[in-house]
């Protein structure tokens, strides 16, 4: 059965599955029979995110401060990917793992032929950006492109990242590094059209590290909705700001 490709308002929506609605009115996804395949659809067209759209920017930040605002921001996000016959790659904590899988099951996602197929693939932090035991820029720079290079290989036209990061941010030094990583990833994600989102548990984080996090993301979701970034910074001045620290944040009145 091929994915019926619909259009609302002029975006390209998939609608491989019939879908359920939520008690709050996000729509869901069911992928009982995955005996289809996805429409050819353009993979630069418009992504529904956040009762907005992702356009020509889909370096994401999204602050959640519970599980449930976070599921109900992100998993229609996932549920319209599955649909649309493209890859999901998650990145979150060993601990966390089998809760995901639970979410995206009760939405309808059958967890465990996406994660045979590849379709769908939950990584860990000791596999992506705590591989070496610590955050290492350089290395994860080059991950994240072979990850998303890698769904191509796979025969997904797109993959949708999804990393939680606030273990790699445990003290200043791997703040700052992080800080530098993501704005030098808005260097290379250009070259790819698909999105990253970079989740926080918004209560895990400082004040300084949710600046810099804010600072280096062209988009921000907030309260479950998408919006242009206005504390985007420009890259170079914010890397030569980040290069410049010698020590954690401190009282400039001494």
């Amino acid at each position: 059965m091929a994915a019926a490709v619909t259009r609302i308002d002029g975006f390209v929506r998939c609608a491989a599955y019939p879908v359920q609605t939520a008690r709050n009115g996000l729509r869901m996804c069911r992928t009982r029979d995955l005996n289809w395949r996805a429409e050819m659809i353009s993979t630069t067209a418009p992504i529904p995110f956040g009762r907005s759209m992702l356009r020509e920017h889909r370096h994401v930040c999204a602050f959640f401060n519970s599980a449930v605002e976070e599921y109900d921001a992100l998993l229609p996000f996932i549920c319209d990917g599955i649909n649309c016959g493209q890859r999901g790659f998650h990145v979150l904590p060993s601990h966390h793992r089998e809760d995901h899988l639970s979410w995206l099951r009760k939405a309808g996602i059958d967890v465990e032929t996406t994660l045979k197929s590849r379709q769908l693939e939950v990584a860990l932090p000791e596999d992506t950006y705590l591989k070496t035991g610590r955050f290492d820029k350089e290395a994860m720079l080059v991950l994240i492109q072979e990850a998303l290079r890698a769904g191509v290989a796979l025969g997904f036209p797109l993959t949708r990242m999804i990393a939680h990061a606030e273990v790699a941010v445990d003290d200043w030094k791997s703040g700052a590094d992080w800080a530098e990583y993501e704005m030098r990833l808005n260097g290379a994600l250009p070259n790819f059209d698909d999105p990253v989102i970079c989740t926080f548990d918004a209560n895990l984080l400082t004040a300084p590290h949710a600046i810099d996090i804010l600072r280096t993301h062209p988009m921000v979701i907030i309260g479950g909705v998408l919006v242009e970034n206005s504390f985007f910074t420009s890259p170079q001045d914010f890397i030569r700001e980040v290069q410049a620290r010698t020590g954690p944040s401190q009282s400039y009145r001494g």
